[in-house]
């Protein structure tokens, strides 16, 4: 097991983890939405391209995080990988680099993630409307004190 930076190489991994997971932070909507491919994605493009990022690699990059400066910005694992304790310690390896504060957002009805969230120390701190592919969703800030 190697939390290590992200390198360009590892561009057509997040690719698919990204396809394979994005969907699933949705999953409790009343909506249904389509995949928006992160490299279709200028939004998310560009704060991917903006964070530091960050891969789990055992016989392959299995999942990757990112945060840009005190924002957690990404954090997915592949379906695959699910369940082994990956995002818990990625998130982990996230929070051991920021000092102070740390800050993420959150789809409102992902109470899986909220848990995870909430276990390492974050709250809820307001709700806010953003968008995914065009289509309304509910979304948390959640922040960790220092």
């Amino acid at each position: 097991m190697t939390i290590r930076p992200y390198r360009e190489t590892d561009f057509p991994d997040v690719l698919n983890i990204y396809a394979a997971s994005k969907l699933d932070e949705l999953i409790y909507e009343e909506r249904s939405f389509q995949l928006l491919p992160l490299d279709q994605d200028q939004k998310r493009l560009e704060g991917f391209l903006a964070s530091q990022v960050f891969v789990y690699e055992q016989d392959g990059v299995k999942a990757y995080a990112a945060r840009n400066h005190s924002e957690i910005t990404a954090l997915f694992v592949h379906p695959r990988g699910r369940g082994t304790g990956l995002g818990k310690k990625l998130l982990q390896f996230l929070l051991d680099g920021i000092e102070g504060e740390a800050v993420l957002y959150v789809a409102k009805t992902n109470h899986p993630a909220k848990q995870l969230y909430e276990r390492h120390g974050f709250s809820v701190t307001s709700e806010f409307l953003t968008e995914y592919n065009g289509t309304p969703v509910l979304a948390n800030k959640m922040v960790r004190k220092a």
